[in-house]
């Protein structure tokens, strides 16, 4: 028998493979994006606040890019490893309206607070991933210019045509590890937050729902890249909005994929 501290491996197996998924359709990103945004709707105030970390996180990146465009490109993943943590807010608010409760900004900031071991082990994993992916970025810079270029303020330099073989290796490493991220996080967070499980076991089934339902899972991910792509355009002000209402379209991604 295992103990407490060193837990049956198979039992936690079983508990993975407990949990049940649902069949998703190819409208059904659709339909997150329509239930985020009327949970925005039903929240603005909250939505706007977590929308403005987004928008701040946006115009750090783009005053670091100015000085250091190498470390700028690596940070980038950030947004990837920060998403998952600064939505939580935006799922607990979710929460609260799906059970009829009241939300409340205090309420939303603390989320965290009851399950901040597993939060801190998920969180672990994310950042060694994001570190991994920064020196990898590190490397191919220096590798396809023989050290640090000289791009600071202009991005025109970094995408001439000159550096495609530079952009194709960039794009290729920095999907490899986006998706890798995006497979673990999908629905991990707002599973731990909702369902009390463990960051081992809500990351193991948010990679069993994108490699079984990998075409709609794959949708999703390009619906949410597009949308954050274009709110970024206007000086990242698109975020306001945009990043409460994916925020809250992810809780309804989980509730959707998830049997309960």
């Amino acid at each position: 028998m295992a103990s407490d501290d060193h837990p049956d491996p198979s039992a936690e197996e079983a508990s993975t493979l407990s949990i049940g998924l649902n069949t998703l359709g190819w409208s059904a990103p659709l339909q997150w994006l329509r239930l985020g945004w009327r949970d925005f709707c039903r929240q603005p105030a909250i939505g706007l606040f977590y929308g403005l970390c987004f928008m701040a996180m946006g115009w750090g990146l783009f005053k670091v890019y100015e000085h250091a465009p190498a470390y700028t490109l690596a940070l980038s993943a950030g947004f990837l490893l920060m998403g998952p943590f600064l939505c939580m807010g935006l799922y607990q608010v979710s929460m609260r309206l799906e059970r009829g409760e009241p939300p409340g900004f205090i309420d939303s900031l603390a989320a965290w607070h009851t399950r901040t071991g597993q939060m801190a082990i998920f969180g672990g994993v994310l950042l060694i991933l994001e570190m991994i992916w920064a020196r990898a970025s590190l490397v191919i810079f220096a590798v396809s210019f023989d050290g640090m270029p000289d791009l600071s303020g202009s991005l025109t330099k970094l995408i001439d045509p000159e550096n495609l073989g530079f952009i194709v290796t960039y794009l290729c490493v920095g999907a490899l590890f986006a998706g890798l991220i995006y497979a673990v996080s999908v629905i991990s967070v707002p599973m731990i937050l909702d369902k009390q499980v463990d960051a081992v076991t809500a990351g193991l089934v948010s990679m069993r729902l994108v490699l079984t339902q990998t075409g709609v899972m794959l949708l999703w991910g390009a619906l949410i890249t597009v949308l954050v792509v274009l709110a970024m355009l206007p000086w990242f002000a698109g975020l306001l909005v945009v990043g409460p209402v994916l925020g809250h379209a992810s809780w309804h991604a989980y509730r959707a994929a998830v049997a309960h």
